[in-house]
């Protein structure tokens, strides 16, 4: 009796456990003519953008929660170890395209490191952000990316929340980044 009752309660537990997943709660995304794909919480909503940004979504309630694309072309570049190491890659997307010197802000690489994924290559980086504002005023943000080389193009997935924030959206936010694929 005992035994059949143990078994149930892990059958139980099992179909209950079954539904929760690392990607529970998220969509995906397909950009068959630019070639990549990633995942987003269900119940963002897409947001216009211009160029060089290809595609924003964001949290219809936390709307400073959001993930981006950016797809640029590279010259001569043929892979993503050719524009140097994952510290020195986030060191430069820090200084000239997240923080410059004219914005205001100012920002720290955590992290980043390399993986590969199908033969292609991506640098994850994980940095904090602070907008410019006086004092208490100033917004601390924090992002993470995944950056990738294919077919003569740089792909550049960011999401980002405020620092209030990060411990709720931390493990989604990498399972996003992770979701990142480039053909």
């Amino acid at each position: 009796m005992i035994q059949r009752f143990f078994a149930t309660a892990l059958a139980i537990l099992v179909v209950l456990l079954g539904g929760c997943s690392a990607t529970s709660g998220l969509q995906a995304y397909v950009d068959s003519y630019d070639g990549y794909e990633f995942l987003y919480p269900r119940g963002w909503v897409q947001v216009q953008v211009e160029d060089p940004v290809d595609v924003v979504f964001h949290d219809i309630i936390e709307t400073t929660e959001n993930v981006s694309v950016v797809v640029n072309t590279v010259s001569s570049t043929k892979s993503l170890e050719e524009l140097g190491s994952p510290e020195e890659v986030g060191d430069r997307l820090l200084r000239n395209i997240i923080a410059p010197s004219e914005s205001g802000r100012s920002s720290a690489l955590i992290s980043a490191s390399s993986q590969k994924a199908d033969d292609k290559t991506y640098y994850i980086l994980e940095y904090a952000v602070t907008l410019p504002g006086n004092g208490d005023n100033a917004q601390q943000r924090h992002n993470l990316s995944s950056i990738a080389i294919s077919r003569g193009k740089v792909y550049t997935l960011s999401v980002s929340a405020p620092e209030e924030r990060w411990p709720k959206v931390e493990d989604q936010f990498k399972t996003i980044v992770s979701s990142f694929t480039v053909y």
